[in-house]
């Protein structure tokens, strides 16, 4: 969030000082952005990696149960995302991402990539680097990225309310400390555990419609205390106590 701030600062200054910044090649991007500038309107047919890094951002806004690929492949899934999207957050919802689109996902990112709200500082309690898990640090860590802008959506979707992350990425030895599972995707850096408010419930009811495959809550065993939500191959809801 500082660095937010201190970028839009500067900003501010430049412009005061007559000096034309953030102007887009074409009409696609709004501005030029310190973690990612899109230079091209995007629709259904498009690909490539600028859809992918479209996707990441957007994969929060899906149907009950639906998770959306990072395939760089602009369908009528990723069109539908961008639609519940843009509809979130009052823009045209025409599914197509264009300059209006692309300046609200600039002010909803720092220049590390992170959604304003969440920083892999807090996604990562276990070590500095993001080894020692299932999967290599890069891929940990770009786990986590993803992780973050579903929780950033979900967030949103609950009204702007702050989520509180009790544990994130974990290594094989931090993941034995805590007792966590063999199989814990927390090895692989893609799952959040959820406490605080909103209530645990409710955390997880919400879950369902932002991507998560993976739910477990109160009622589970051992998991009356927090709400654990992860991207698993093998999709698994279970928070019998909330009706899930």
């Amino acid at each position: 969030m500082f660095r937010r701030i201190a970028r839009l600062l500067a900003t501010f200054v430049m412009i005061a000082s007559g000096v034309v910044v953030g102007v887009g090649a074409t009409a696609g991007a709004a501005h030029a952005d310190e973690c990612y500038t899109w230079s091209r309107t995007l629709s259904q047919g498009a690909s490539g990696n600028d859809v992918t890094q479209l996707q990441i951002r957007v994969a929060g806004w899906v149907t009950s149960g639906e998770r959306l690929s990072y395939d760089g492949q602009y369908g009528a899934r990723t069109t539908a995302a961008v639609r519940k999207f843009q509809s979130a957050y009052g823009l045209t919802a025409d599914g197509i991402a264009g300059p209006a689109t692309f300046s609200k996902l600039y002010a909803l990112q720092d220049a590390d990539c992170t959604p304003v709200h969440f920083s892999y500082a807090e996604l990562n309690r276990c070590n500095s680097d993001w080894s020692g898990g299932a999967v290599s640090a890069a891929t940990a860590k770009a786990n986590a990225l993803k992780t973050m802008w579903k929780l950033e959506a979900m967030r949103h979707a609950l009204g702007d309310v702050p989520l509180t992350i009790s544990s994130g990425f974990r290594s094989y030895a931090c993941n034995s400390a805590v007792g966590g599972a063999s199989g814990s995707r927390h090895l692989y850096g893609d799952a959040a555990d959820l406490t605080g408010s909103p209530s645990l419930c409710r955390l997880a009811q919400q879950a369902r419609t932002h991507g998560f495959s993976e739910i477990l809550g109160p009622g589970y065993p051992d998991h009356n205390d927090h709400t654990h939500v992860a991207l698993d191959p093998s999709p698994y809801w279970s928070a019998p106590n909330c009706g899930i």
